[in-house]
């Protein structure tokens, strides 16, 4: 169950123009940088990230696998990621489904698995 798309409407318009100028310096959100599959437009998306145990990181999908930042990302199988003040160009995209939440800190699995975010986008740095 991810969280309802009215509240994404609501992000994009006003909470996402604020969250990208300070989300690439804050532990645990980045800024996605992505190319719209059709538009071709270059889009950049808040998002909430996590170190993985191998190279790369885990994006947690929180609206829904019908987001057009994950279907863009999925599509290309790459992008550009800014956390934790430095850009990365992970490739290698993979839609994960993770009921334990295991890439996301111990102390925010339960309340992550409780709001049905189990699903994730996983970027591989050496790909």
């Amino acid at each position: 169950m991810a969280l309802p798309r009215t509240l994404a409407r609501f992000n994009r318009v006003a909470a996402n123009r604020a969250l990208r100028l300070v989300a690439p310096w804050i532990p645990g959100l980045g800024v996605l940088n992505h190319v719209g599959r059709r538009s071709g437009r270059h889009y950049s998306t808040p998002v909430a990230v996590f170190r993985t145990g191998e190279p790369g990181y885990a994006i947690t999908i929180v609206y829904g696998k019908e987001s057009d930042w994950v279907r863009n990302v999925l599509a290309a199988r790459h992008c550009e990621l800014r956390t934790r003040g430095r850009t990365v160009r992970p490739r290698g995209a993979r839609l994960v489904h993770d009921e334990t939440c295991s890439a996301a800190p111990r102390a925010l699995r339960r309340p992550m698995a409780a709001l049905g975010l189990s699903d994730f986008v996983y970027l591989d740095e050496t790909a």
